[in-house]
């Protein structure tokens, strides 16, 4: 095997471009093409002179080969959301946060309004719930929590009751008013 590249090195970073428009399975078999047309199918060479990673270049040739492609499974793979990893929390969290909240007045969006903290939250969660400290989430990662489920930390509106304004008459509407009155002929304005 040949330690060089059959290709002229101007061509380099047109194929560079190539590789990064690309995405998964047509990504990888456009490394196994360059990987054998330019560097006779070894990864190594490939990565130390194309950039591509030598396990995509591997398992673009494999694919080439076989005609099979592989798919990643990436769903369980992560850490999972704390609503999820620890049980109950997600109940206990609705049962403190639910009574102080209500829906959007205009009804123009799913959320619910609340007025406790997610600082709050998790100090009820200590204290009332009896969940240990360290076992619990941060206050950030309990804001988003709340955000998750549906609540938006805003002040919550009282009920405010109907102001009781005084009934205009049509006479203390015009009463500030200029008033014209015709005076010899001619109108004339003068202030009340």
């Amino acid at each position: 095997m040949p330690a060089s590249i059959n290709n002229p090195s101007q061509y380099i970073p047109l194929l560079k471009l190539a590789s990064k428009l690309l995405k998964g399975p047509d990504k990888r078999l456009f490394m196994a093409e360059v990987s054998e047309a330019c560097c006779n199918g070894n990864a190594r060479l490939t990565e130390s002179t194309f950039g591509f990673g030598r396990n995509a270049v591997a398992l673009g040739l494999n694919e080439k080969r076989t005609g099979l492609i592989c798919y990643s499974n990436y769903e369980p793979c992560g850490k999972k959301k704390s609503e999820v990893a620890l049980d109950n929390l997600e109940d206990d969290i609705r049962s403190l946060v639910e009574p102080e909240s209500q829906a959007d007045s205009r009804l123009k969006n799913t959320f619910a309004y609340t007025r406790i903290t997610a600082k709050a939250v998790r100090k009820k969660l200590i204290d009332e719930k009896r969940w240990p400290e360290e076992l619990l989430p941060q206050e950030r990662t309990i804001s988003n929590i709340l955000n998750r489920m549906g609540y938006k930390l805003r002040k919550v509106q009282k009920a405010k009751p109907e102001k009781k304004y005084p009934k205009l008459t049509p006479s203390s509407t015009t009463s500030k008013k200029l008033e014209k009155k015709p005076v010899g002929g001619k109108i004339h304005c003068k202030s009340a």
